[in-house]
């Protein structure tokens, strides 16, 4: 077992607090939303953890997200869950990106997608906490998570997806212990029924940033990152944001780890990359608003950003502000250049999620927001191979004379 995974955990989470009105709630005990209808936030006790978390001691552990312990919310060992959650690596791609454009590579981690972050961190806390039933919606990967963690816990899960979810998503879920119904509408409308039944006491909502934890799962990406880049950041982050957890998260994970004197106050530029057809915080971002209104019809190619409204819209957007980024969309043909370059000219078979990352930063270069000798960070939030792809329909008759210079 992972030395990282044996250690008592100490105790360093002194309470939650909601995003929106800083109102404190007692930790360890069970909640969704603040009263407020918005996310709590995990706090710590920053200075216990810097007295008791050296940056060389974290640096001789093992590379993996449970490193970050002392930083997460399980108190006690035996809540942990795992299925091998790898510190993900930064891919270079100079051919389709540029000589100063790095791709972290979520598909590398259990269930192929960042979803695993989230959720191991929500499974193993909804275990401390005593949940025995959990529904959630999803556009794919983070039912697929959901089900494996939860399964792996015995925790009873049910999962709704839209109708024209992935069909490998759709029996991955399955396929790792969870019930899985398809709904005729979007995730949102997915998310309605999750949260009726949980109004009716069926089942616990996880649906994203309901519950706390997610975020602290999410920003181990960030926590990853700083630690990669030798404790310096980036330029500028292009994130693929639907939900935005992980944004949120990223940032959150900067700011603690400045409290703990390991980076400076310096941020790099978050950017928010939506899909055209479905762009609810670019639309605020560029109106001066808050929130996020609904996105109507929402459609495009990267299934796991179509998300019509985000309940963390306003934390979404603050990020972005605050670190002197902006919100961008790019259409799906656009995306779907990008995989291809990608894939033909780095190797690297990208999302189509992170496939508009790369298109993004290809818009940004253009539009004069980035420099090329800027280093830049894009995310591929999950493997490429769960995708789509074009056929190869090339042919060989063994029996038949070749023509080598054809091939």
């Amino acid at each position: 077992m992972n030395a990282n995974l044996t250690v008592d955990r100490p105790t360093f989470v002194t309470h939650l607090e909601c995003s929106l009105t800083g109102e404190r709630y007692e930790a360890d005990q069970l909640h969704g939303l603040s009263r407020a209808g918005r996310p709590l936030l995990v706090r710590y006790d920053l200075d216990a953890v810097k007295a008791a978390l050296p940056r060389d001691v974290l640096a001789a552990r093992e590379t993996d997200l449970w490193r970050w312990r002392e930083l997460l919310p399980v108190r006690r060992t035996e809540n942990v869950v795992s299925l091998g959650e790898v510190e993900t690596p930064l891919v270079p791609i100079p051919a389709a990106g540029g000589a100063k454009v790095l791709v972290k590579d979520e598909g590398r981690l259990p269930t192929g997608s960042f979803k695993a972050r989230g959720l191991v961190m929500a499974v193993a806390m909804a275990k401390e906490l005593g949940v025995t039933r959990i529904a959630m919606p999803t556009n794919g990967n983070a039912g697929a998570a959901l089900a494996a963690y939860a399964t792996r816990v015995g925790i009873e899960t049910i999962v709704f997806c839209p109708e024209d979810t992935p069909e490998v998503n759709v029996r991955e879920i399955a396929m790792q212990g969870a019930r899985v119904w398809r709904v005729n509408g979007l995730i949102d409308d997915c998310g309605a029924i999750v949260g009726k039944g949980a109004a009716e006491g069926r089942w616990f909502d996880f649906s994203t940033l309901k519950e706390p934890y997610r975020i602290e799962g999410k920003k181990t990406m960030g926590l990853e990152l700083a630690a990669q880049c030798g404790w310096r950041l980036p330029r500028a982050i292009f994130y693929p944001t639907g939900g935005g957890t992980g944004l949120i998260g990223m940032w959150k994970a900067f700011d603690e780890l400045e409290k703990l004197g390991w980076i400076g106050p310096e941020r790099p530029r978050m950017y928010a990359v939506q899909a055209a057809g479905c762009a609810p915080i670019v639309r605020a971002f560029e109106a001066g608003e808050e929130h996020a209104e609904r996105w109507e019809d929402a459609h495009t190619v990267a299934a796991g950003i179509r998300v019509p409204r985000a309940v963390g819209d306003f934390l979404i957007l603050r990020a972005v502000r605050e670190s002197g980024g902006k919100a961008l969309a790019v259409g799906d043909p656009a995306i779907l250049k990008a995989v291809e370059d990608c894939a033909r000219h780095d190797g690297l078979l990208l999302c189509p999620e992170g496939g508009a990352t790369l298109a993004a930063y290809r818009q940004a270069l253009r539009d004069g927001e980035v420099d090329e000798d800027e280093e830049v960070v894009l995310f591929n939030c999950a493997t490429g191979l769960k995708y789509p792809m074009p056929e190869a329909p090339r042919a060989l008759d063994r029996h038949a004379p070749i023509d080598f210079d054809l091939l």
